[in-house]
């Protein structure tokens, strides 16, 4: 059976994109008003999947023909498989993170690289920890959420500055939310692309590993000491769970079944260590689905919208105007053209949003077409979707990743950002590689 909107291309319309407009404005109009009234977390008090819906009726009352037809195409675009497999993962994503967090494997795993540093050397350490957590776990905001606390003790045990040691951990929780495997940016960009999960992995890893490597050396020369933390309070145990993710997902078993067995496997070292019991197991995974509940709506209602939004031409004239202003700029050639369009969609959407994955789905089709017409391979592509969001997101002073820090170490979310070195390198870093790889 074959979709008609893959076989008649459709007419370009930029004001097509309207519906998304409405969307950006009333989700960054909210934020704004409510900083200045100095509300906390003022971005995420109207949840983006409320934001959305006065987008997705406009984008249908905008559509020439009938409205039936017109939610139909909506249902469709929302029900596409990629969306789907992408809200599965979700689910499973966030039960992962809340029974991980249960059964003390995110301690473990703070406490463990803690001890393996000498006083002189925990700053970087600090990084390294939180770039293996986030990698693990996949998100940066767990992981933000395991080691802030962790970090306000070494503030308050000693004179280091506090905004350095928001930079150092929210550094290291972009490094993961960027590159691991099992974060929702990486399945949303390789979902988006059509590329497997480990080719993204190794295109990543080539722009990610110098960056941090020189985040390191930065972080080192700082010359900054904290108390370290006793390598008898570790429990080895309790990184079981990450280590097998990060096996499985290297050796490319498929990530329904890692994220399974990441989760059965931190319940069993819960019930063997601390009689984690089984009802309350049944209940963290139930509550780690409902954490992910707003992520969940959120891609199905902008699959719909952007499904509605396709049909009508914006996405053909928004391809359009990026590819004729990036080829303006590279002349002769198309694949760095393609490049430096999906970087900068993707970097400026999530000004706007706020929100890493959310500006990869709403630019992951731009995105597709843009590298299919320069020839960029589908893991070129989703590396470069996933780093220049992750890279925006790491700035953002109004990011839910800055907030939580801010909140819990008691400074603006601007001193937190200010010291957010990896984002800054890897801007650089990413820009520099993909230009000489693109050089002729």
């Amino acid at each position: 059976m074959t979709d008609q909107s893959a076989t008649t291309a459709p007419t370009k319309n930029l004001f097509s994109l309207f519906p998304f407009a409405v969307f950006l404005s009333i989700f960054l109009g909210t934020g704004i008003v409510l900083t200045m009234q100095g509300v906390e977390f003022a971005f995420y008090q109207l949840p983006a999947s409320i934001a959305i819906i006065p987008a997705i009726i406009i984008a249908i009352f905008m559509g020439r023909q009938p409205i039936s037809e017109q939610i139909g195409q909506f249902i469709n675009g929302a029900g596409h498989p990629n969306i789907i497999t992408m809200c599965f993962i979700y689910l499973l994503a966030g039960a992962f993170a809340v029974v991980a967090k249960a059964t003390g494997s995110v301690d473990a795993s703070v406490q463990l690289g803690l001890s393996l540093f000498p006083d002189f050397l925990l700053l970087p350490g600090l990084f390294l920890v939180a770039a293996f957590i986030s990698t693990a776990m996949g998100t940066s905001m767990g992981t933000i959420a395991a080691i802030a606390p962790i970090a306000l003790g070494l503030v308050e045990a000693s004179d280091v500055d506090s905004s350095v040691i928001a930079g150092v951990i929210i550094s290291g929780a972009i490094f993961g939310d960027n590159l691991s495997i099992i974060s929702d940016t990486t399945i949303a960009s390789t979902r988006s692309q059509g590329a497997k999960m480990k080719d993204k992995f190794k295109v990543n890893f080539t722009f990610a590993v110098p960056a941090a490597i020189l985040c390191i050396i930065l972080f080192a020369s700082m010359g900054v000491t904290m108390p370290t933390i006793a390598a008898s309070e570790t429990n080895i145990i309790g990184l079981l769970p990450y280590i097998a993710i990060l096996i499985l997902a290297l050796l490319g078993v498929n990530v329904f079944i890692v994220l399974v067995i990441g989760i059965v496997l931190a319940a069993g070292v819960g019930m063997w260590q601390t009689g984690y019991a089984l009802s309350t197991w049944i209940s963290d995974i139930n509550q780690g689905f409902a954490n992910m509940q707003d992520l969940f709506i959120l891609a199905l209602f902008i699959g719909g919208l952007s499904e509605l939004i396709k049909r009508q031409g914006g996405l053909a004239a928004l391809t359009d105007l990026v590819e004729r202003i990036t080829r303006r700029i590279y002349r002769n050639n198309n694949k760095r053209a393609a490049g430096f369009g999906i970087a900068c969609l993707a970097f400026i959407c999530n000004f706007f949003t706020a929100n890493n994955t959310v500006s990869i789905i709403v630019t992951g089709e731009t995105a597709k077409e843009l590298a299919e017409d320069g020839a960029l391979s589908p893991a070129h592509s989703a590396s470069i979707l996933d780093i220049f969001a992750c890279i925006n997101q790491g700035l953002l002073p109004y990011g839910a990743q800055a907030l939580l820090l801010g909140t819990t170490l008691q400074l603006s979310p601007l001193a937190v950002v200010s010291h957010a070195y990896y984002p800054m390198i890897l801007l650089f870093v990413a820009s520099f590689a993909f230009w000489r790889v693109t050089k002729k």
